[in-house]
This record gives C-alpha cells, structure tokens and sequence, in this order.
C-alpha cells in the first residue's frame, strides 16, 4: 500500500486481501534520486517557474494587491502548458515589517512604494516543478536591515549549495548554513529539502531552528533538493526569501533555473 488511505478503505481491503504492507518509506526511497528523463521534465517545470518570477519584475506596481500578484505569476506560465503548484507572498512595510515568511493566501492589501515582496513559487509540468524564491523592494532601495538580511541569505545559499555533492552529510550541510546565525539571523521554514514527485527527505534546519534530528543519510547523485535559507530576524518581524530547485551530481550542484538572483527593485 502507497499513499493516504482512509480508514474505511483501510478495513474493507483488509477484509478481502488482508493485512496490507506499508510501502511508503520504501516508495519515498525509490523517489529520491530522479532518472535523466525526470531531470529533463523538472527543467521544464524550472523553466515555467522562471517565468512567473520575470512577470513580476516585468509588471509588478504599486497599487495592485497580492491577488494579482498571483494573477501576474498564472498568466506567466499558463499559456505554455504550467500548472500552479503554489505561489506565495509577503508583502510588508520596509519601515515597520509586520512579518517574516510568505502567507499562504493572499491578502487585499496593495503594493505600496517602500514594501518588500517575498514570493516562493511552484509552477510544474505535467507534476513534474521547479520551485524558486525571490525577494525584491518596491520603488525604493533597501533599508540597510533588509540588505544584510538579504545579504546574509546569499552568502548562506552560496556556502550551502558549495558542499553539496554525492556524498555530502547532514552535519556538512548545517555546518555551511551557519554564517547566518553568525550574522545573528535566524530561519524560519525549512532551510533544504528534497522535491519533485513529492516533499522528500532530507529536511533540514538550521542550527537556531532544527527540523528535528539529522536525518540519517547521505545526497546522492541525482536527487533534486530546494535550497531555501528564508533568513529572519530573532523576533521574526522581517524576513527575506532566496532559494531554488538544485540537482545534486557527483561533483557538486547544477541550477536547473536560470532566473537572475538579486535584490530587485519593482516599480
């Protein structure tokens, strides 16, 4: 048995076929590392993510709502054969942040010059994603915390994705992500996990907020990770986004987007 089952389900299968067998944990194992044709497909699914991203540097303005923002991303992608996976935003005050990550649902609140614009999105083709994470200002530079803030998410995206490799531990992983504690910032989602075909393991933190204990494996070849080191400050009030889908080999990291990274300014 693989996936959810209710519980009915559950008891009526037995009652013909009984006991069934729990294959979840050997189904996520098979899933992991992704085939070369399965690699081509998620470039796609990269590439339409991508868009999304190129829409909103293109035609975000002051007075539209996060709504349409998430209009913005749709009609991006959907017109060459994208689906919506998520998208999501944070849309706050440089001046006064009210908060850190994305919400995932959008609010009606408008765009005004001083914001800053958080998104994590996933546009997928035939189930097959990308996923990115940008952060941009809105007619206005950056206020010097939401640069170090930003600064501190690149440096740690660098240093992570620099150790990743077949073979790469856990601990190696966490160790590299350390510059933004020494920054004194924080995380707040997670900072890697595995994906495509699912949320897979590893999911790993930081060290100022784990997620949980370190899992008990090593990256292998093949396998298709989201670095995403969301960086916050302690008392979660601002945040910034920076991240993307990243395929492991056997001698380090390949992108599989191509949408510049930076701090933008919109509008």
């Amino acid at each position: 048995m693989m996936g959810p089952v209710s519980y009915a389900k559950c008891r009526k299968l037995e009652s013909v076929f009984g006991p069934l067998v729990d294959l979840n944990r050997q189904y996520v194992r098979l899933r992991l590392v992704k085939s070369a044709e399965e690699i081509d497909w998620m470039r796609i699914g990269a590439a339409l993510t991508d868009l999304a991203i190129e829409a909103l540097r293109r035609e975000v303005r002051p007075g539209m709502t996060e709504r349409e923002l998430g209009a913005i991303c749709e009609s991006a992608y959907h017109p060459h054969g994208g689906v919506t996976f998520i998208h999501y935003f944070l849309v706050t005050p440089m001046a006064a942040p009210q908060y850190c990550v994305p919400r995932q649902l959008a609010s009606t609140r408008k765009v005004q010059p001083g914001d800053v614009i958080a998104t994590e999105i996933t546009a997928h083709f035939f189930e097959y994603p990308g996923q990115i994470l940008r952060t941009f200002t809105v007619a206005a530079e950056p206020t010097p915390l939401y640069r170090r803030l930003y600064e501190t998410a690149e440096a740690a995206f660098d240093a992570v994705t620099g150790v990743i490799r077949h073979g790469t531990t856990m601990q190696q992983i966490v160790d590299a992500a350390g510059v933004i504690e020494e920054a004194g910032f924080s995380v707040y989602d997670d900072l890697l996990h595995g994906f495509g075909g699912g949320y897979f393991p590893p999911v790993l933190g930081s060290r100022s907020r784990p997620a949980g204990p370190l899992p008990d494996m090593t990256l292998e070849a093949g396998m298709t990770c989201v670095v995403q080191p969301n960086v916050v400050t302690p008392d979660q009030k601002a945040g910034v986004q920076l991240g993307e889908l990243v395929l492991v080999t056997e001698t380090g990291s390949e992108r599989l987007h191509g949408a510049e990274r930076g701090l933008f300014r919109l509008g």
